[in-house]
């Protein structure tokens, strides 16, 4: 891909306008965005090679060849979210099937006061104890990316940090 046609296609990790010419890189409490020459000064600018994860070279210590894959971690195996009202569904779904505490945590083989921490809405289950709870209950505790997904198709509004914060005007 063309770079200069890449630099039209990025938008403002801040504003979220798309970025016209030269594009910043500034740290705002730990966090490194690519933002718009408007925004910059929201944040402290940093050289771009930190933000790529170019190591610097020593002389004398040659530079690995090929970039490193990002390891898997939790995020990339979650199947969506789990619903806020877990823990009264699970409820629900016991008491519809006459059971008691003991009878459900015998029937997934876990402990009674795990099921009773889940119902109460102190704990949430991991997922194996959730699948389990799913399969015995006949129920789903998890929202799925397509059934929270709108309708909306391409030219969807995305929401970027400057929606959620504010900025302070500084006096002059």
């Amino acid at each position: 891909m063309n770079i200069k046609l890449f630099a039209r296609l990025m938008q403002c990790e801040l504003c979220g306008v798309p970025i016209t010419g030269p594009s910043k890189t500034i740290q705002i409490e730990g966090a490194e965005l690519c933002v718009c020459v408007r925004c910059a000064k929201h944040g402290t600018e940093v050289q771009q090679s930190r933000r790529r994860g170019a190591p610097q070279a020593k002389p004398g210590i040659a530079a690995p060849q090929a970039p490193r894959r990002r390891g898997r971690d939790v995020f990339d195996l979650m199947e969506g979210e789990l619903v806020e009202d877990y823990a009264d569904r699970i409820r629900a779904a016991r008491e519809e099937k006459e059971w008691s505490t003991l009878d459900l945590a015998q029937e997934i083989k876990e402990r009674e006061i795990l099921v009773k921490k889940i119902e109460k809405g102190d704990l949430i289950p991991e997922d194996d104890v959730r699948k389990k709870l799913e399969r015995a209950l006949n129920i789903r505790l998890i929202d799925s990316a397509e059934d929270g997904a709108s309708t909306g198709g391409p030219g969807r509004v995305t929401m970027t940090v400057g929606d959620v914060i504010s900025f302070k005007k500084s006096r002059k």
